[in-house]
């Protein structure tokens, strides 16, 4: 079974145990001495299941299992988002993990008083939830998936030496990966590297968006994006037999249609979202005083082993296999 696989059963067993009701949309009644936490998660793919298992398995650590989870995943509907998330507020539930941008979003819409926090988010200004990442002003905090955009240009530009064009390819309705595609165009210009931008709309665009890509680009850079990341697929189907490689802002795109990526863990990412929840619930610390927490360990360099042999990419020593 494929470690992802693993993850996602983990974490469906883990709420299942929390819950007693898998996610099935029955609230969860808070037990004496427990906390209730309400999870919402923008969709199902492999980056977004380790984080909330990671969330899951700390909290519970840290709260010596005094907690009970209701864990809902809106299928990538923003309605659903939407909808979940109100129902925690009238739950009364003690606290929200928000699990990707839309999520939060619809949470931070949702209410201005139950503590939130967000992982899987890349910049919590840019997604309009908090007044600064140092100091968020609301009731809105978490951990950011940023990884070194620098280190993974810099990546891409040892494996692929002769780049003479890169295509940044994402979702143009997710606001983290315009921030993530500003950051990638900063550095290549810096490197002297020409790119262009090709985005889509929806998950309906993204095989016509890759296409027109692989054709006018020798590579492609796809950063951390829901809605690629579970269209991976069709990236992969297009790409590979163009001959176009992809580095990956994260694992997950990268196990699925990517030749390497340098990423963050997003199980240490739930994990230290975890922390950041403990601290609110026991020691009474207010998010609108906790700055956006960062990952700064286990950044890791990967390959996609079946890729880069098709596509003839030497992978230098030291670089990790994606299992």
């Amino acid at each position: 079974m494929k470690k992802w696989m693993k993850l996602t059963a983990a974490m469906m067993t883990l709420a299942m145990a929390m819950t007693g009701c898998g996610g099935s949309g029955d609230s969860a009644e808070d037990t004496e001495g427990k906390y209730t936490i309400g999870i919402v998660q923008q969709l199902e793919h492999p980056a977004l299941d380790a984080a909330t298992l990671g969330f899951q398995e700390k909290l519970t650590e840290l709260l010596d299992g005094n907690v009970t989870f209701d864990y809902q995943n809106a299928q990538g509907e923003q309605t659903n988002c939407t909808t979940i998330a109100t129902k925690f507020v009238s739950d009364g539930v003690d606290l929200i993990m928000a699990n990707a941008t839309t999520a939060l979003q619809s949470a931070a819409a949702a209410t201005a008083d139950i503590p939130i926090i967000g992982t899987s988010v890349t910049d919590y200004v840019t997604a309009g939830v908090v007044d600064s990442n140092e100091a968020p002003g609301r009731n809105v905090t978490g951990a950011s998936d940023l990884a070194p955009i620098d280190e993974q240009i810099a990546m891409l530009m040892e494996l692929v030496p002769d780049v003479q064009k890169v295509g940044i390819v994402y979702c143009s309705a997710e606001p983290n990966s315009i921030y993530q595609s500003e950051l990638a165009q900063k550095e290549l210009d810096a490197a002297n590297v020409a790119w262009a931008e090709y985005t889509a709309a929806d998950s309906n665009e993204v095989q016509s968006v890759v296409t027109k890509a692989v054709s006018e680009c020798d590579v492609l850079y796809v950063p951390t994006d829901n809605t690629m990341a579970n269209n991976t697929e069709i990236i992969k189907n297009v790409a590979v037999p163009a001959g176009v490689p992809v580095i990956a802002g994260e694992e997950g795109i990268c196990a699925g249609c990517g030749v390497a990526t340098l990423s963050i863990s997003y199980y240490d990412l739930g994990a230290k979202a975890a922390e950041m929840a403990y601290e609110i619930l026991v020691n009474g610390a207010d998010p609108a005083e906790m700055p956006i927490a960062y990952v700064s360990e286990g950044i890791t360099e990967k390959y996609n082993a079946e890729i880069a042999e098709t596509l003839n990419i030497a992978i230098p020593e030291g670089m990790v296999a994606i299992g």
